[in-house]
């Protein structure tokens, strides 16, 4: 694996912008370590360390950090999709849409699948055997929760050829018109209680800061410190004054979250967000140009969504495997708790590495078809496979593996799945992405690691 990793970034092109490399493994890294840090567990189960100690909800402003990540995806999607349009000019939708879709239900859902079929066999055999009680039960309903940043991107993923049309007519008047779709959606829901309305919000929100990305690379975010001064004074101004709680991620308990569904509150910090790491971009690029820091980076792109998919397993495993040697668990934000989670959370990331050596061939780059003609009906297919893909992905993420044979369900969107339904969409979904280009005789190229983000430098 070294030797490829250092061919890789010996052969990085010089007009890579590399810092979006960067952002991607940092943000998807900080996520990884929150979870690890916010996770209070006792032998009366999980909770959450922000509720035991509320004053540490203000660091979600700037732990919280989906939101560079899904900017960081509209930077690429962009440039990805113009680079497909750019190789069949004379066909912007018949054949270039299902390729942009497959290339990328392959990157995500391969490993992905195997995540969810691993998991949905070993809670079958648990509770076939009288198991889910206790941690085993909390695990089987948690490890699946971080599937929901799965289902949003697949989102992004397949708007991404509308939504950089209209960035094309409209520039930063599209992201205001998602934006005000996202406000309008908040009063809607808080002045005018309009029912199930605040779900269009995981596509309002997200949208807009997808489309920030899209203005990244064009070079059209001039003005950071605006931006990031606009988003953290109207985020700040909303919690204060209006509906809105402090943290910035989901708290157990609480009747209004900023994530499920997004708020505007969360949309602000999303600006501050992205604001912040664009005027951090001059140090970042010249960190990253060093080239043991972009060996490391390019390693890191090519197993992040292993790890992500992983890491909490390998979290609640050394909880379980701490339970089962009769060691302690202190109670939550004490000296003690405090003084054992450097240990804790360094076997888990040990943990996570094995898993991440056990899973990673998954996520390794497949050959994709390159566009050609008559594929128009494709298309459709591929827009299929991926709302199922998303809907079945975001289902599974809500209900979870507890009570697999009791037929729990729980509410997406306004209808109830189960976690069988659930895999059977999420699947299904995949399958039609897989299909799609292997009908007729079509010219395959290899995928590097690296190309998810083959662009140039933007320097607007």
């Amino acid at each position: 694996m070294g030797t490829h990793v250092r061919d890789l970034a010996e052969a990085t092109p010089v007009t890579r912008d590399r810092y979006i490399d960067l952002l991607r493994v940092l943000s998807l890294g900080t996520v990884v370590l929150g979870h690890w840090l916010m996770a209070a567990v006792t032998t009366d189960g999980v909770g959450n360390l922000l509720a035991v100690v509320p004053e540490l909800q203000l660091l979600t402003w700037v732990l919280q950090v989906m939101p560079v990540f899904f900017f960081v995806g509209g930077f690429s999607h962009a440039l990805s999709y113009r680079s497909l349009l750019r190789r069949r000019p004379e066909d912007s939708t018949g054949s270039v849409y299902p390729s942009f879709l497959r290339a990328r239900l392959q990157r995500l859902l391969r490993p992905t699948m195997v995540f969810v079929l691993v998991w949905g066999v070993a809670a079958l055999v648990v509770q076939l055997l009288g198991g889910g009680g206790g941690l085993t039960g909390v695990t089987l309903r948690l490890v699946t929760q971080p599937l929901w940043f799965i289902g949003i991107y697949l989102a992004m993923v397949a708007f991404t050829p509308a939504l950089l049309k209209l960035h094309d007519r409209l520039g930063w008047g599209a992201f205001a018109a998602l934006a005000g779709a996202a406000a309008t959606v908040d009063l809607l829901r808080f002045a005018a209680g309009v029912p199930y309305v605040e779900f269009l919000n995981f596509a309002f929100v997200w949208l807009a800061v997808h489309q920030l990305g899209f203005l990244r690379a064009d070079g059209r975010i001039r003005r950071p410190a605006l931006l990031a001064g606009t988003g953290l004074v109207a985020a700040v101004a909303l919690v204060a004054l209006g509906p809105y709680p402090l943290s910035m991620v989901g708290m157990p308990g609480e009747k209004i979250s900023n994530m499920a569904p997004p708020t505007l509150a969360l949309l602000g910090h999303g600006l501050w967000l992205v604001g912040a790491v664009e005027l951090l971009r001059a140090p970042g690029s010249r960190l990253v140009a060093v080239p043991r820091v972009w060996r490391a980076v390019v390693a890191a792109n090519g197993v992040a969504m292993t790890a992500f998919l992983w890491h909490l397993t390998a979290m609640l495993g050394v909880y379980g495997t701490m339970l089962a040697l009769g060691l302690p668990l202190p109670e939550p934000a004490t000296g003690a708790w405090w003084a054992q989670a450097p240990v804790r959370m360094t076997v888990a990331a040990a943990v996570t590495a094995v898993l991440v050596a056990a899973f990673r061939t998954f996520e390794r780059p497949a050959r994709v078809a390159a566009p050609s003609r008559g594929s128009g009906g494709a298309g459709a297919v591929a827009a299929i496979g991926v709302t199922l893909a998303l809907l079945g992905v975001l289902g599974l993420s809500m209900v979870g593996y507890a009570g697999l044979l009791e037929g729990h369900t729980a509410l997406l969107i306004a209808v109830h799945v189960s976690a069988p339904a659930a895999v059977a969409m999420a699947l299904g979904g995949w399958l039609l992405g897989e299909w799609v280009g292997r009908g007729g005789p079509v010219r395959r190229r290899s995928v590097s690691l690296l190309d998810p983000v083959r662009h140039p430098v933007r320097t607007g």
